[in-house]
């Protein structure tokens, strides 16, 4: 930030457009303001998408927004434009696209050149400021844009039009039939095929966590016990919390690794990547009864409490990988900085444990790690037990963190994302019901309700919060997720108010993305600012799509409430990307989740509590701790009217005043019973 004066981006409290604010460079936010310059003065427009936390977005703006040469060139030829993608996903998503096809690969810096239509004719990612190692530099990408728009105008017009074409072509999905018995089984050999058996987790470096093909694993699992997806999801849990793609010393996972052993991190830490992560560790407990798992997710959610919590309920976006303009500085060691904190005894034990040496992992320092290292050997070779080394390093551990809190910390962005409080809503509801953590369901609620007190406007769910400012109409993804949210906290508290919700927001969700014509969801609203074309995408990238969210979540409401016209909407989503799932099976893993649900075999268990507290609260326990993908269940505590949420069940009576539990499968319901020891989860996950 070397320039004292300050742009239009001044105003804006979007962290990333004001970390640009005193560029030279005379940004403008998205907005008419700068297209109607553009118009007006023949000026293509610069477009410049990235978000707070990206390391080469840092680069970018030190090596050439901040060059006062390059800015004198970009306020003479161009109308520049800053925007945030974590704000404007909708932007981001169409213009990330046409990236990809122009280039065959995208990434954050997005770069763009468009016309003053707004229609991209040239792109890129990252670009120095000289050429170097076959990269253009941007000096001179910008003296040849500029003036082959004044040039050659014709040739910008025919390929404004073809981008265009390609645009509408791109996001326009055709309905193409029924989703054929067992697609989900071509996801499962895609990832088969792309799984890493010494390394884990999926493809060459770099390697992201994933973990929504992690919960597609568990529930392929669930119907194929004797198939590998077992085996590549705990393999690959078991590979990330070893590596230093987890933060050791105070918890939390980073973005991505760039190696393929997860010993290397890209070290900026996301809020969704940790809520999914979260989940993930949940269900591979619940799955395997590893207790590693157990202590993994709690400390995601122990980071993320301590660390990403707003002191009203929200929880804050991210925190950068760089520190003092370096990146990783924040989180790496020397042995002598162990010792010197922990002492030389425990220092070394500490060293051994996690793999920090004089030579170093990471330019010179060590990256906590625990890959190739037993504990049963370290033990050994230090004449200590087992349980004797977990609680020296845990002591060793907890000096360290208060040690490195004297360290300049990274930057946090402090926006509160609709989107990824939702997700992070359901880590939380889900940890709380399967750990009886009632501190983690306390969060979640009070997320909830820091979102339902500050992010809407007229009854519509708006996207960001930052400062007291609400801005932006929320995409589909802000929906989706709140309504993941609200159903994993029915399933943790049982209280029906969360079914009413997640009901309301359902409906609200049809009206304002619904394609009536071919059905699926689009990414934005019918109230909200048109763009070059309306996405409509169910493919996961490092969060599961709107779609696919919103499809399984949708299933699992319809199915508590017995609401029959909303499977077969959720049928017709479905359909709507039939294609897409046979073209790349494994990108959609999610959504395959959905798919798997509706082709296998549903108990739906309705229980009237009754006077049997005591045993009542049992059954109860065990339901919500045990993993039953194949299940679902209302509760109808005593004092409730559950035809309001569930009309079904109007009919639904208690035998004898105790507590009466029934179930239906394949549209056919059983006795109901009170016998709670003979209708437990051993009968129900069968």
């Amino acid at each position: 930030m070397s320039n004292s004066k300050q742009n239009r981006l001044i105003n804006e409290k979007s962290p990333y457009l004001q970390q640009h604010a005193h560029n030279p460079v005379d940004w403008y936010p998205w907005g008419e303001e700068a297209f109607q310059k553009a118009r007006e003065e023949n000026k293509p427009i610069f477009l410049s998408i990235g978000y707070s936390t990206c390391h080469w977005c840092h680069v970018m703006e030190r090596e050439t927004f901040e060059d006062e040469g390059i800015a004198t060139l970009l306020n003479e030829w161009f109308v520049s434009i800053k925007v945030d993608r974590e704000e404007r996903p909708d932007i981001d998503s169409i213009y990330m696209t046409v990236c990809h096809m122009m280039n065959g690969m995208g990434g954050w810096p997005l770069n763009l050149f468009l016309t003053p239509n707004r229609v991209p004719f040239y792109s890129g990612t990252y670009f120095p400021k000289e050429s170097r190692h076959n990269l253009p530099g941007f000096r001179d990408v910008i003296l040849q844009l500029s003036q082959q728009f004044h040039a050659n105008p014709e040739k910008i017009e025919r390929v404004e039009s073809n981008v265009q074409t390609a645009v509408s072509q791109a996001f326009s999905v055709q309905q193409t039939g029924d989703i054929e018995e067992g697609i989900y089984h071509h996801s499962y050999h895609n990832l088969m095929k792309m799984f890493d058996g010494q390394h884990g987790g999926f493809g060459a470096a770099p390697k992201f966590p994933s973990p929504h093909n992690l919960l597609f694993l568990f529930r392929y699992h669930a119907e194929e016990p004797s198939s590998h997806a077992r085996v590549m999801a705990t393999r690959t849990l078991d590979a990330m919390a070893d590596g230093g793609l987890y933060d050791h010393i105070g918890y939390g996972f980073s973005r991505y690794s760039v190696d393929e052993k997860f010993l290397v991190p890209h070290f900026e830490k996301m809020l969704y990547d940790n809520a999914m992560l979260a989940m993930a560790y949940t269900e591979g407990f619940q799955v395997t009864g590893k207790h590693r798992y157990k202590r993994v997710a709690e400390e995601i959610l122990t980071y993320v409490v301590r660390d990403m919590r707003h002191p009203e309920g929200g929880f804050y976006s991210a925190e950068d990988a760089d520190s003092e303009g370096v990146e990783g500085k924040f989180y790496v060691w020397t042995p002598a900085e162990v010792m010197h904190v922990v002492g030389e005894e425990l220092g070394e034990l500490f060293c051994q444990a996690y793999n920090i040496t004089k030579e170093g992992n990471f330019e010179g320092k060590s990256i906590p790690n625990t890959i190739n290292v037993d504990l049963s050997s370290l033990a050994k070779r230090n004449e200590l037990t087992v349980e004797e080394v977990m609680e020296d390093l845990e002591q060793a551990r907890a000096l360290l963190f208060q040690a490195r809190k004297e360290r300049i910390a990274p930057f946090k962005d402090d926006k509160i994302l609709t989107s990824w409080n939702g997700l992070m809503i359901a880590a939380l509801a889900k940890a709380g019901r399967v750990y009886d953590r009632s501190d983690f369901i306390q969060h979640a609620e009070e997320a909830v309700s820091f979102i339902e007190e500050n992010l809407y406007e007229n009854g519509r769910l708006m996207l960001r919060y930052r400062d007291g400012e609400v801005k932006h109409k929320g995409v589909l993804e802000d929906y989706a997720y709140m309504l993941w949210g609200y159903m994993e906290l029915y399933e943790a508290t049982l209280e029906t108010c969360y079914l009413r919700k997640a009901r309301e927001l359902s409906l609200t969700m049809y009206d304002l993305f619904w394609d009536n014509e071919q059905s699926g969801f689009f990414l934005y609203g019918v109230d909200s600012e048109e763009l070059l074309a309306r996405p409509k995408e169910a493919a996961d990238g490092a969060l599961p799509s709107g779609n696919s969210v919103a499809s399984l979540q949708l299933w699992r409401l319809a199915k508590i409430i017995g609401d029959y016209e909303l499977e077969e909407r959720v049928s017709l989503l479905l359909n709507a990307f039939v294609e897409d799932l046979h073209q790349y099976p494994a990108g959609h893993a999610y959504l395959m989740q959905t798919v798997l649900s509706t082709q296998q075999t549903m108990k739906e268990v309705v229980v009237l509590v009754g006077e049997n507290k005591q045993e009542t609260e049992a059954f109860l326990r065990d339901l919500k701790r045990t993993w039953l993908p194949n299940v679902t269940y209302l509760v109808i505590q005593e004092d409730e009217q559950p035809e309001h949420i569930a009309p079904f069940t109007k009919d639904y009576k208690k035998i004898d005043g105790k507590t009466t539990v029934y179930v239906c499968q394949n549209y056919s319901c059983q006795q109901p019973t009170t016998d709670l020891r003979d209708i437990g989860t051993g009968y129900l996950s069968q």
